[in-house]
């Protein structure tokens, strides 16, 4: 039980890497503040969590609103009494070649992915400077490297990188850590559902030492990691929970 008393918000966490997150940190002893806009999904979250013994509450609001991500935020403090650990996972991604991509599709992805992000860390970490002590673990991927039909989803998630790197100098004073996990090709639904799935999980893993996709509780096992006191003097990093492919 090494997050017993502490509360978690994990956004995107209906489904994928973030509900495998907000399950893993619940074992864990965390109180889950469970996000995400599909209500049926977060609900179902919300529920394994409370039969696995913890609490939990949902929150469906888009965070690509500042508005929003402020109450998703000032929601886990009414509810529990504080924030201590954000995990910033929401995303999404619109794969195609630069000269097919229009506004809508770019502004789409780097509102969720980076400008969602920005709320949430503004909001989350005005809350951890009084208490002296916060966790936030931001979600970028290996594709801020640079990936062919990814230039919005490259960019936002490199956006990330220096967003964790900047927050890791202003927020280390006060007891905060702020680190990113850039996770490779991990088995979600997301990735299944793509209409390219095979021909991108056959050419990734030529490139990919482990030979073989990785698994949503892989990455939530990282993530527990940073959301521990055991990484107290872990921060500014990237951790690539990636098979080896980089």
């Amino acid at each position: 039980m090494r997050l017993r008393d502490r509360v978690a918000v994990i956004t995107g966490s209906g489904r994928g890497i973030g509900a495998a997150t907000a399950i893993r940190l619940a074992e864990e002893g965390a109180k889950i503040v469970v996000n995400d806009i599909n209500e049926e999904n977060a609900n179902k979250v919300v529920d394994e969590i409370k039969s696995k013994g913890s609490d939990a509450v949902g929150v469906i609001v888009d965070i690509t609103k500042m508005d929003n991500a402020k109450k998703l935020i000032d929601t886990g403090v009414e509810k529990f009494g504080q924030i201590d650990i954000l995990v910033n996972n929401a995303g999404l991604n619109r794969d195609m070649l630069i000269k097919d991509m229009t506004e809508k599709d770019w502004d789409d992805v780097v509102d969720l992915d980076l400008k969602a992000t920005f709320f949430c860390c503004k909001f989350a970490s005005q809350y951890m400077v009084e208490r002296k002590y916060g966790k936030i673990i931001n979600i970028s991927s290996r594709a801020w490297l640079g990936n062919p039909g990814q230039a919005n989803y490259s960019a936002a998630k490199a956006g990330v990188i220096g967003l964790t790197k900047a927050l890791c100098m202003e927020l280390g004073r006060y007891n905060i850590t702020v680190n990113a996990v850039a996770p490779g090709m991990i088995e979600t639904d997301l990735l299944k559902s793509h209409p390219k799935y095979d021909q991108m999980v056959e050419r990734a893993l030529k490139n990919t030492p482990m030979r073989r996709v990785g698994q949503p509780r892989e990455v939530a096992n990282v993530i527990l990691f940073l959301a521990t006191d055991e990484s107290s003097y872990v921060t500014g990093n990237i951790i690539y929970p990636s098979g080896g492919r980089f």
